[in-house]
């Protein structure tokens, strides 16, 4: 296998074990902010961060371990964050939901829901004045593309030419409610197509396959002066059962925020056998000897790491 897909397997297994790690710490009760884990994530953050150019910029949601994580390396700097102290990556002042690192080219993440969109619009067209080369590249999730900034961001980037990719993560809930449960389906493919914008759908979790198509998008994007729509569906991993009247064995609940209840560091780094986890499709590219060998030594570099 080649050193730069050994390097994507490798910073996926490293970006589980680090959040399994500050769930641990956040059960114990370590941190005064709110943190939104993202396990079930890792290959779509992988993947943006491997296709960015030095150019591109990144702005982000609520949600934005697995993109600062990413793009970091390495998990002290973004812990001490967490515990508000001067030596965090933004010296104690920003917590985790409003987390940014201009270093890394992530010059924004909001913890109002889809803030961030017309933030990241406001980039691209200064970026466009100035005539600055590069693509934006702007996350959001399922939930806030209700939010009138979705649809008016779109539109703006369309209108102004702005070259730049729009990527939602849709987990098909919202808080603990099922998406299907509170609202008609939202087409995304036809959302797009109503403003002419190019739209892709990715699924499965193969880092490969999204850096690939990521790779395609953002040159079209550049090419064309234009904005593209990427919908990516992920599990995101932490769920519980919760006592329910009506609910004998207990009411399932996805994750959201907050630490995972059921993810237990004991049980890491075994790799979870689940087609929903990205870290079981990686049994595609090595062997579970292989992975797990690369899951201790991950291991003992976060401890290090945070030592």
């Amino acid at each position: 296998m080649e050193k730069n897909k050994q390097n994507i397997i490798r910073k996926i297994i490293w970006l589980r074990l680090a959040q399994v790690l500050v769930n641990q710490r956040y059960k114990n009760g370590d941190f005064l902010v709110p943190i939104h884990l993202a396990m079930g994530h890792e290959s779509i953050a992988v993947a943006v961060d491997a296709a960015m150019h030095e150019q591109d910029s990144l702005f982000l949601t609520h949600r934005n371990i697995h993109y600062n994580l990413a793009k970091m390396g390495t998990l002290k700097e973004e812990l001490d964050e967490y515990y508000l102290r001067g030596s965090g990556l933004a010296n104690g002042r920003l917590g985790s939901m409003n987390l940014s690192n201009p270093d890394k080219n992530i010059y924004y993440s909001s913890s109002i829901l889809g803030n961030n969109l017309p933030v990241g619009c406001g980039y691209a067209l200064a970026n466009k004045m100035k005539n600055k080369n590069g693509v934006v590249f702007i996350t959001t999730g399922d939930g806030a593309i209700e939010e009138g900034s979705f649809y008016e961001s779109l539109l703006f980037l369309k209108s102004n030419n702005l070259p730049s990719v729009v990527l939602v993560e849709n987990n098909e809930w919202s808080l603990a409610t099922r998406i299907k449960e509170r609202r008609a389906n939202i087409d995304f493919s036809q959302l797009a197509g109503a403003l002419d914008i190019e739209y892709l759908l990715l699924q499965g979790n193969d880092p490969f396959e999204y850096q690939e198509k990521i790779n395609l998008v953002r040159s079209k994007a550049l090419d064309n002066n234009s904005p593209i729509l990427i919908e990516v569906k992920l599990t995101t991993l932490g769920y519980w059962f919760m006592e329910s009247e009506g609910y004998p064995d207990g009411k399932f609940i996805n994750y959201h925020g907050g630490p995972a209840p059921e993810v237990d560091e004991k049980e890491y780094p075994q790799l979870v056998s689940s087609n929903e986890d990205p870290l079981f499709l990686l049994n595609k590219y090595l062997s579970v000897d292989e992975l797990t060998d690369i899951s201790n030594e991950m291991s003992v570099q976060l401890k290090e790491d945070i030592s």
